[in-house]
């Protein structure tokens, strides 16, 4: 963080307290992330049930999709891999039409996708959760990368967003705190450069050197530090 005016995760803390009401308030606001094997646990077909939902959700109304969500499951099949990538183009086309899901053909295509994507991974380290598993506080934003270069639709915030889902320890580019990291001069230009997101991920590893919290809980306490999180909820 070198150039960075970047604060002591303390400081932070300090001033997320005092935004939100005092420290017992604020710790009741946080929840910790799946550990390394619960992760490593999470079964394939969660993931691509995840990868699906978020990028069904983006750009869309997050109700409907929620709302419409078991049919999603009926309609591929539980998100089974193997069946999905059984699928032919004239099926995916049919499935893309189906009134019970949110006709979409571009975003129901990435079913297939994203389904090649974890298979491709899972014969190579046995399963898509031992993957995920693998990367740690220091390089999360690698496994970002990962998922906008080999995933359909996994760039900006849906990857990020599909990991916090299932409960994956991860950090994310909220209004809040992305605001933060751009008056504190930790990133610059475009978010989804390499250049931000190593400055980034270098930052929330730094708090997590100092706090010993995940990045998920340093996530939230830094947005409620800054921005609109002024009032004790």
């Amino acid at each position: 963080m070198a150039g960075s005016k970047a604060e002591s995760f303390q400081s932070i803390y300090r001033r997320a307290c005092e935004r939100k009401g005092g420290e017992r308030a604020l710790e009741a606001m946080l929840q910790a992330p799946l550990s390394k094997a619960e992760v490593e646990a999470i079964p394939d077909d969660r993931f691509l049930a995840a990868m699906t939902k978020q990028v069904f959700k983006s750009g869309f109304v997050w109700r409907v999709i929620e709302q419409k969500w078991p049919d999603f499951e009926t309609v591929f099949f539980g998100f089974n891999t193997d069946k999905v990538l059984l699928m032919p183009d004239e099926m995916l086309e049919q499935k893309a039409s189906d009134k019970r899901i949110v006709r979409n053909y571009k975003k129901v295509m990435t079913v297939r996708d994203n389904a090649m994507m974890i298979k491709d991974v899972t014969m190579e380290h046995g399963s898509f959760g031992k993957f995920v598993a693998s990367f740690g506080k220091e390089n999360i934003t690698e496994l970002w990368a990962f998922l906008k270069k080999r995933g359909a639709r996994l760039g900006g915030n849906t990857g990020p967003y599909m990991l916090r889902a299932l409960g994956i320890d991860t950090f994310l580019f909220s209004r809040d705190v992305e605001d933060y990291l751009r008056k504190h001069d930790i990133v610059d230009g475009g978010l989804t450069s390499k250049k931000s997101l190593t400055a980034a991920n270098a930052a929330f590893a730094q708090w997590h050197k100092e706090s010993g919290r995940s990045l998920q809980e340093i996530s939230a306490i830094v947005a409620f530090s800054w921005g609109t999180n002024n009032r004790p909820t």
